[in-house]
């Protein structure tokens, strides 16, 4: 009986045991196959083809819309400005009517000076006659004095007075010229308190009102700004990776908020050579022009710019993760040499690849690959990729560089 006791807990134990290791063998299996799947989708996964497409090379940028040619209005003269003749939005000729200030002060100066000089006129008018006047008696006693009929002291009082006569006549006619040149300058200031449109344009602004007092004694006073709507530049501000990337004449589109799909098609008419810094980035403006006769660009619109460098149709794209480390030594003509793994049946070979064109994802495959080649993604480069992904947010961010 005891032996029977003591057998019972230990076939009990063993029981337990067993059913433990089997149940520890049936966790390990079912990882395992589970495991299986996983293992075979991530192989499939880090496996990419040669596909045909197309691909665009540029260098992106931010920008803001101003008219190409518009110019500020101005008052030349000091007064208060009585009417102003256009609104906001009218289209004006060159030579209309724009605005009026106040001219009385500057045709009471005109009247003046005009009043002055038939003063001056009718002064030199009697001088002349005194000169007429002096040259007679001049004249009598030259040819008295030839007969000794008069002294010479009274010769030489009568060629004194001559020439006084004339000095006098010079004098006034002097004062004259001098109060026409006042009179033709407040005639002048006269004419610019009527202020005319330079240009053909559009009224775009207005900055100054009726009944204001302008004071164009130190600064010229803005009244309003004209502009030409139907050409618009766009001044882009590129990062200084990508500046030297651009140059004159080279295509570039954009796009505002609120276009939805629209592109306006221009071309790079100037980079500015002076930088501006903004939160120690370094910017430089790129002008471009863009047709706008629709008039749907306006002054102010915020753009994203796209300054193509290449564009290729229909040519074999690779992933950018797919790429190993550069090969310069092996370049060849406009191409860049990188090292690929292509997978095959005989297992995964390295082999230099020349790429063309390439964005942030894709590559241009000029020599090397076949579409339809299967290539194993570079885990190095894809976690470059996602860290250049989370530090594109400064101004004027452009494509890699090659």
């Amino acid at each position: 009986m005891p032996q029977s006791l003591d057998s019972s807990p230990n076939r009990r134990r063993l029981r337990w045991l067993a059913l433990f290791l089997i149940a520890i063998a049936v966790a390990v299996g079912g990882w395992y196959f589970a495991k299986q799947p996983k293992r075979a989708d991530q192989a499939k996964a880090d496996t990419v083809e040669v596909t045909l497409g197309d691909l665009e090379e540029n260098v992106t940028a931010q920008g803001k819309l101003e008219p190409k040619e518009y110019v500020d209005v101005g008052a030349q003269v000091t007064g208060q400005l009585q009417k102003i003749y256009v609104k906001i939005g009218d289209n004006v000729q060159a030579g209309e009517l724009l605005a009026q200030i106040d001219p009385r002060i500057y045709a009471a100066r005109v009247a003046a000076d005009e009043a002055n000089i038939k003063n001056l006129q009718a002064q030199q008018a009697g001088q002349q006659a005194q000169v007429v006047f002096a040259q007679q008696q001049y004249d009598r006693n030259r040819e008295l004095l030839q007969s000794k009929g008069i002294s010479v002291q009274d010769f030489q009082n009568s060629e004194f007075t001559l020439k006084n006569a004339k000095a006098t006549a010079e004098s006034l006619q002097a004062q004259i010229e001098q109060v026409q040149s006042t009179l033709n300058g407040d005639k002048t200031n006269l004419g610019f308190t009527k202020i005319f449109a330079s240009m053909d344009g559009t009224m775009v602004d207005q900055k100054a009102r009726e009944g204001q007092t302008l004071n164009a004694n130190q600064t010229t006073p803005t009244i309003l700004q004209l502009a030409k709507l139907d050409t618009m530049t766009v001044r882009a501000q590129v990062a200084e990776a990508d500046v030297m990337r651009l140059r004159s004449d080279m295509p570039v589109y954009f796009t505002t908020l609120g276009s939805g799909e629209r592109r306006w098609q221009g071309t790079v008419r100037q980079i500015l050579p002076t930088p501006e810094v903004i939160s120690n980035v370094v910017l430089y403006n790129v002008l471009v022009d863009v047709d706008n006769r629709d008039r749907q660009l306006m002054t102010g619109m915020s753009t994203q710019m796209f300054f193509v460098l290449g564009k290729a149709e229909q040519v074999p794209l690779i992933p950018v993760n797919t790429l190993g480390p550069r090969q310069r030594k092996e370049d060849q003509g406009n191409g860049h040499a990188y090292q690929v793994k292509v997978v095959t049946e005989r297992g995964v070979q390295d082999k230099v690849v020349q790429i063309g064109l390439r964005t942030r994802r894709f590559a241009q495959v000029l020599d090397g690959l076949a579409v339809g080649d299967k290539l194993q993604i570079n885990a190095g480069m894809d976690d470059k990729a996602k860290s250049r992904k989370n530090n594109q947010g400064y101004p004027g961010a452009g494509v890699p560089r090659l």
